[in-house]
C-alpha cells in the first residue's frame, strides 16, 4: 500500500469538495454569532479512515486532525510523521494508554478522572525528559447529560475545578479548557449554553483556559453560536466509514 496521495484523484476531489462545504458552513455561523476572529479551529476527525485520505488533507491544507482509538492513532501519526500534523485524542481514553497517546497527541479532549490526569502527567513528563515534548494541552470532557456521562464519558460539572487543579499543577499538562459531546436524542443549543456556562466559570480561576471544545458535523452551527473555539468534523468531510473487508 502506498502513502501518496495524487492531488487530482477522484478522492481527493471529493475531499477538497466536503472539506470547502464544511469551512462556509464555518464561516457562516461564525458572522453570525459575531464569532469570526478568529474562526473556530476546524479538527477533522478521521477515524476508521486511511491513512492515504488524511495525506490527502494535509494536502488540502489541513493541520489538526482527531482519532478515538489509541491503536490506530499511533499507527497513523507514526506513518504520517512527515506531513506536519498536529494530533488530537478524542475518544475516551483508559489509564493504561496515556504512555502511548503522550508519543504523538498534541492534546487530548477527554479527561474526565483524577486518575487519568495523573496517568497523562506521568506520561507526558516522562515524554518531555526523554525526547523534549512540550506540555500535553488537556481539556476538560463535561457531561452534559443527566447520567452523568455513563455513556459518553464526561465528568458533572461540579467536577470541573478538582480536575483543572489537578491538571494545573503539572508541568507536563496544560490546561486549554473544556470538552464536550451533545446528548443525543435533544437540541444541542440548551447543552451548548450550558457548556459555556462552565467554561466561563473555569476562566475566572484560570484566564488562560479559554478553549470549548464542541461541535460536531450535525450541531457545528450550535456550537459556534455558543462560543466553540475547536470543532471536531468527521463525517461531513470524509464521508461514511470505510467498508470492511
Amino acid at each position: 500500500m502506498t502513502d501518496a496521495a495524487p492531488a487530482g484523484d477522484a478522492r481527493s476531489l471529493e475531499l477538497a469538495g466536503r472539506l470547502a462545504a464544511v469551512k462556509e458552513r464555518i464561516a457562516r455561523a461564525a458572522a453570525a454569532a459575531g464569532h469570526e476572529h478568529p474562526l473556530p479551529r476546524l479538527i477533522v476527525v478521521t477515524k476508521f479512515h486511511p491513512a492515504e485520505d488524511i495525506r490527502r488533507l494535509a494536502g488540502l491544507g489541513v493541520t489538526d486532525v482527531g482519532e478515538n482509538r489509541d491503536q490506530e492513532a499511533a499507527g497513523k501519526a507514526a506513518q504520517l510523521a512527515d506531513c506536519g500534523l498536529t494530533w488530537h485524542f478524542v475518544g475516551q481514553l483508559q489509564t493504561k494508554k496515556a504512555k502511548s497517546v503522550a508519543r504523538y497527541a498534541a492534546a487530548v479532549h477527554s479527561v474526565d478522572r483524577v486518575q487519568l490526569v495523573e496517568a497523562l502527567a506521568k506520561a507526558a513528563g516522562a515524554e518531555q525528559e526523554s525526547a523534549g515534548r512540550a506540555p500535553l494541552d488537556c481539556f476538560i470532557q463535561v457531561s452534559l447529560e443527566d447520567d452523568a456521562g455513563t455513556h459518553r464519558g464526561g465528568a458533572i460539572p461540579a467536577d470541573v475545578p478538582v480536575l483543572a487543579d489537578r491538571i494545573a499543577e503539572s508541568g507536563a499538562l496544560r490546561l486549554a479548557g473544556v470538552m464536550a459531546v451533545a446528548p443525543l436524542g435533544a437540541p444541542p443549543e440548551p447543552a451548548f449554553e450550558k457548556l459555556a456556562g462552565v467554561s466561563a466559570r473555569l476562566v475566572a480561576s484560570y484566564p488562560d483556559a479559554t478553549s470549548i471544545s464542541a461541535g460536531m458535523s450535525q450541531d457545528l452551527e450550535a456550537a459556534i453560536k455558543f462560543g466553540a473555539t475547536h470543532l471536531r468534523i468527521g463525517s461531513d468531510i470524509l464521508g461514511p466509514r470505510p467498508a470492511v473487508g
